[in-house]
């Protein structure tokens, strides 16, 4: 019983840790977020931190896991549901990158967030893109149009548009790659 109660409250002490270094790494920066801001945001003390994770990048890549790579079953449900396929592709669009970009767009340092990524923690950016590229696929069943969807759906984002813009562009890229017949599957 008391090892099951320890393991809940490691549990407890790590999504804290992790959900403090989000907030400080989307608000500060990687390289301005240090060990001492994490564990004050977490309201723990710096060897409690330690005690869950090694150094600040294993905290980033475990930050970007869960809030972006966790993501996948719902994804993966959107996918998967009936109904036209422009709909899902957008609803896939929303859960993986429109309601993300929403969020680090509020922060002063959300734009360097996924950039920091391919160099902290690649495999963590690798398991988010192929997420994404197996749900998008899903709907689409065909690798290169899946392809050229996700390159375009990131240029999307190039100018740094606002969210309401984002959703907006989504939903015409959805409906040009569906083809606006408006197919169910």
């Amino acid at each position: 019983m008391s090892q099951s109660f320890s393991l809940d409250e490691s549990q407890a002490r790590r999504s804290r840790i992790v959900e403090a270094a989000l907030w400080c790494f989307l608000n500060f920066g990687f390289a301005k977020t240090s060990m001492e801001d994490i564990a004050k945001r977490a309201g723990l003390s710096r060897s409690l931190l330690y005690r869950s994770f090694k150094d600040k990048d294993e905290i980033y890549s475990a930050a970007f896991e869960d809030w972006l790579v966790a993501r996948r079953p719902l994804a993966d449900e959107a996918a998967q549901r009936s109904g036209l396929l422009a709909e899902r592709l957008l609803a896939v669009c929303r859960i993986m990158v429109i309601e993300p970009w929403s969020e680090m767009s509020r922060t002063a340092m959300g734009s360097e967030f996924l950039e920091v990524c391919s160099r902290i923690a690649p495999e963590s950016e690798g398991r988010y893109r192929a997420a994404l590229f197996e749900c998008v696929n899903a709907i689409l069943q065909d690798e290169a149009s899946t392809t050229v969807f996700l390159l375009s759906l990131s240029g999307l984002t190039a100018d740094g548009p606002a969210t309401d813009v984002l959703e907006r562009r989504a939903e015409l890229l959805a409906a040009r790659f569906t083809g606006f017949k408006g197919k169910a599957a």
